[in-house]
């Protein structure tokens, strides 16, 4: 999820939450319930003997988060704990010590909020960033940095270190990349691991275990290494449909795998991972929910630890999900109430829907009973979110991050955020302010006219779908002298309009090979913004769903742990019960709108073919 964040330092670490105020080191921490170490909120704090209550915990870029769920998929408190993050260049690395002593506060404080004890808790689940973490044979940090500090043995989903790595693994051209919509991203595991081993061979040779982070937590948890075919499927390279003959949802069980394919980790340079039968990076592999080893450990429920749970061991942990599928998972089923005709084609009617998952990046899910591959899309992954149906991924790596980079950038920055402090809003909300009190002083006539000779195309931090270009860069089309309030809310604005575009791109790019999307599903911190979420709707020209609690991720991992309780006896039937509808944002009907942000769309396809083309004439002249 995304606020307004610092800039990163090149050479410092520094904490990064949703909210302005910080803290200067995670390691400060003197209480795991102290006001200046949690950030908490609440929507009720009443307490009803023996309830069935689900943990849900989030670990995003910037923050550890914890919520806790009733059986009806209410949330009853939430709280979050900072976590630490270093940046240089392309690097971006974070701790799993630190990680794990933040979601230990995080839900300490939660369940004082929510005043929820701990043997109140039936089920737990994790959702994480798809960032790798390496450990050693004693579950040891084991470095992944330059800087050789052990404490960094985490490499961050949106590190982009690894470019020629993916560009060496995508020129095998093996049959696994089918499954990843032809290209594997320098964010997925496997330039990652090359990476180091090409780098770091001291660290390569000393890592006994290999982990994404959701599953690592887990792993923390409970002891069990059984990875996610989330996490595996999405961003590993392993081929979740071995398993379509073996199981379903409703019959889960710790697998074995035999999805691993081995000709390609060879050819890649990777043969090692094959060893001991791929332990280093998974012997067993299960659906998301499915309940791992004997529940917490007694050390992880460990109540006095500062840096434990709090919570009681034997509790049910349930597989993991990486962070943008939970949100998946804790919105898809957010619909409003169905007709009993519509209910009996409810299983097809959720192939009609993407959800958007918008934080710091934005994720776009959408199922199908089929296998659709789709160029430039990842996938198509099998029981990756939802059991027994496809998913397909597109993304977009800077959204929140971007809107964020355009606002702390601009020389009106400091002044808009006086101005918002002076208020106590949002510097979102001041912008939209002013770019509302623009139309009339500029006699527009509507509101997406202001941008009329402002393009954007989003690529600040490259292209992940669908045209999977990690090259592609930011274009801003219309720049003047100007620098005033005013114009950063024009190009605020401008940007929005852009990302939307980049939405549009990736939906007509999935109907057009076989998806039927007709409905989005919005979650995240950019759903809580009005003028986001309509732009969308307008440039899409579909309705847009928001859920009923804006926590979707938290609820998303809350219900893994549902699962793993037996409280529900499938994935699906848990989100049937805990999702629900909120507000539903319609396009306008006014069809100058349609015709308005038709031509912006057709610019904007058209700077990346600028682009391309400028690229093309740089190289040549430079050979």
């Amino acid at each position: 999820m995304s606020g307004l964040r610092r800039p990163w330092s090149d050479n410092a670490p520094l904490l990064s939450s949703r909210k302005e105020k910080q803290h200067t080191s995670p390691v400060s921490r003197s209480s795991p319930s102290s006001p200046s170490s949690v950030e908490m909120s609440t929507a009720a704090a009443t307490t009803t003997p023996r309830r069935s209550i689900f943990l849900g915990v989030d670990v995003g870029t910037g923050s550890a988060r914890a919520g806790l769920f009733d059986e009806s998929g209410k949330l009853l408190g939430s709280a979050s704990s900072p976590i630490q993050i270093w940046k240089e260049g392309d690097c971006v690395e974070q701790s799993s010590t630190d990680i794990w002593h933040a979601i230990c506060a995080a839900v300490k404080s939660a369940c004082s909020l929510a005043n929820v004890s701990g043997d109140e808790v039936t089920g737990m689940g994790f959702a994480a960033t798809c960032s790798l973490v390496a450990v050693d044979a004693d579950g040891s940090p084991v470095t992944v940095s330059w800087s050789g500090d052990s404490r960094r043995n985490v490499i961050v989903w949106m590190d982009h270190r690894a470019v020629k790595q993916a560009e060496k693994i995508n020129s095998s051209y093996s049959p696994v990349l089918q499954y990843c919509g032809g290209a594997l991203s320098p964010e997925m595991e496997p330039p990652k691991l090359l990476w180091v081993k090409e780098n770091l061979p001291d660290s390569w040779s000393m890592v006994f275990r290999w982990m994404d982070l959701s599953d690592w937590l887990s792993y923390r948890a409970t002891g069990d290494d059984t990875r996610s075919l989330c996490t595996t499927v999405c961003k590993w390279t392993y081929l979740g449909h071995a398993h379509m003959q073996q199981m379903n949802g409703k019959d889960s069980r710790i697998m074995e795998t035999c999805g691993w394919d081995d000709d390609f980790w060879e050819e890649i340079g990777l043969g090692d991972l094959v060893d001991g039968h791929h332990a280093k990076i998974g012997r067993s592999v299960a659906f998301p929910g499915h309940p791992l080893g004997s529940g917490l450990t007694p050390t992880a429920a460990q109540a006095r630890n500062f840096c434990e749970l709090g919570l009681v061991a034997g509790t049910p942990v349930g597989t993991s999900l990486i962070d943008a599928h939970a949100g998946g998972v804790g919105i898809m089923e957010s619909v409003p109430e169905l007709g009993s005709e519509a209910k009996e084609n409810d299983n097809e009617a959720i192939c009609h829907r993407m959800a958007l998952i918008c934080g710091t990046s934005t994720c776009h899910m959408a199922v199908s009973r089929n296998k659709l591959f789709i160029p430039g899309v990842w996938g198509p992954f099998w029981s990756a979110m939802i059991p027994e149906y496809w998913l397909t991924e597109g993304g977009q790596s800077a959204t929140g991050a971007l809107l964020d980079c355009i606002i702390e950038n601009h020389a009106a920055s400091p002044r808009l955020a006086n101005r918002a402090a002076s208020l106590k809003i949002s510097m979102f909300e001041l912008l939209s302010n002013t770019i509302k009190t623009m139309i009339d002083e500029l006699k527009s006539p509507f509101l997406a006219a202001l941008t009329e000779h402002i393009h954007v195309l989003p690529d600040f931090h490259g292209n992940r779908s669908p045209i999977a270009d990690p090259k592609s860069k930011g274009i801003v089309f219309g720049l003047t002298l100007e620098t005033s309030e005013r114009q950063l809310a024009l190009l605020y604005l401008a940007t929005v309009q852009g990302i939307a575009y980049g939405t549009r791109h990736i939906v007509e790019h999935c109907n057009a090979h076989g998806h039927k999307i007709d409905t989005l599903l919005a979650c995240g911190g950019l759903s809580k913004n009005s003028l986001y979420i309509q732009e969308h709707a307008d440039i899409l020209g579909c309705p847009i769903v928001l859920p009923r609690e804006s926590e979707s991720v938290l609820l998303g991992a809350a219900i893994l742990g549902a699962v793993a309780s037996k409280k529900y006896s499938s994935l699906t039937e848990a989100m049937k019960a805990l999702n629900a509808a909120g507000q539903v944002i319609h396009p306008s009907k006014n069809p100058k709108v349609k015709k308005y942000h038709d031509a912006k769309y057709r610019i904007f396809r058209e700077l990346y073919e600028q682009q391309l083309s400028q690229r093309s004439i740089m190289a040549q002249a430079l050979e």
